[in-house]
């Protein structure tokens, strides 16, 4: 793996987002007050497409079409794939009325083929839909991939804190050192450790479980990763992942796990869900001062149960009669 540091390498990366200072009326250079990234979130995605549209021609970029069958991925993942993502599904609606407007960037690889830095997603599109990939093709290092990488999903606030946080733990199982893993993901040292130290903390399968959770931030990803130091509540995180029940929303699915790790021994003893024809009809959940049975409302059965709660009682009852 390539090791090059120094701030040639940070210039070059740097440029392939710098935003150029919007024109007066008299053609002089007017300076943004703010941050750049001030000034990116006041833009609308297609501003910001537009704008990086505009920077990669000003430097002279040449756009070039690559079958989508011939680039591979880049090999540290910064996303957790859904398969209900709506933005994704937004994505690939824009793609097909539209075609792809922003290019991707690539670097050649020596067998003919080319690897992504960013713009995994267009690609995966263009695969399902057929069509061929627009691409700015660059020699990149290993480290340049990674910071144009990330440096990409900065700029468009794209990832979700524990996409971030796993990114980060990845960079550092790949080798590369915290100040590489500072530099794609635009933090300092004590960002990176705690985005690192969640990501330890969380299981993969869980986090993968919950995914992106765009709505959660590092403080709750934090209480979570706390309450799972403990085995019970490790053990009851994967009861509740692997329950039929687990659905919904990316966020309303951190919120059951959260409740369920961070749970009194009281409200945690989960006993079973219950199936019929296999399919899950009811969760059954015990604490000590009672028996909560949760069903579904699909398929009719929870209102014909509450209909035939005085006929199951009164066998109930004859039933004690006779057994006393």
């Amino acid at each position: 793996m390539t090791k090059t540091t120094g701030t040639n390498r940070t210039r070059a990366i740097s440029a392939l987002f710098a935003i150029q200072p919007p024109l007066s009326a008299d053609n002089k250079p007017r300076i943004p007050s703010g941050s750049v990234n001030a000034l990116r979130s006041t833009l609308t995605d297609s501003e910001r497409e537009n704008e990086e549209l505009r920077q990669q021609l000003q430097s002279g970029a040449s756009i070039v079409t690559i079958d989508a069958d011939l680039i591979d991925a880049s090999p540290i993942v910064d996303r957790f794939h859904e398969a209900d993502d709506p933005t994704y599904e937004a994505l690939k609606a824009s793609i097909a009325q539209r075609g792809q407007e922003i290019p991707i960037l690539v670097r050649p690889l020596k067998s003919g083929r080319y690897q992504s830095a960013y713009g995994h997603r267009r690609v995966r599109v263009a695969r399902e839909l057929g069509l061929p990939v627009k691409a700015v093709v660059r020699e990149l290092t290993d480290e340049d991939l990674i910071v144009a990488q990330g440096v990409e999903n900065a700029a468009r606030e794209d990832l979700s804190f524990i996409e971030r946080a796993f990114f980060a733990a990845r960079l550092e199982d790949a080798g590369y050192e915290r100040s590489v893993i500072q530099e794609a993901l635009a933090i300092d040292r004590a960002e990176a450790s705690k985005l690192i130290t969640v990501a330890r903390a969380v299981p993969p399968d869980i986090a993968e479980a919950i995914g992106r959770a765009p709505k959660v931030g590092r403080g709750r990803w934090q209480a979570l990763a706390d309450a799972l130091k403990d085995e019970a509540a490790l053990e009851r995180a994967g009861r509740v992942i692997h329950d039929p029940q687990f659905r919904g929303a990316s966020d309303d699915r951190f919120l059951a796990l959260l409740k369920a790790a961070t749970a009194t021994p009281a409200e945690s003893k989960l006993i079973r869900t219950v199936f019929c024809n296999e399919k899950p009809v009811a969760k059954v959940q015990e604490t000590a001062k009672d028996i909560r049975v949760t069903l579904t409302r699909e398929g009719g059965f929870a209102h014909y149960l509450l209909e035939q709660l005085p006929n199951l009682f009164e066998a109930f009852e004859r039933s004690r009669i006779r057994d006393e």
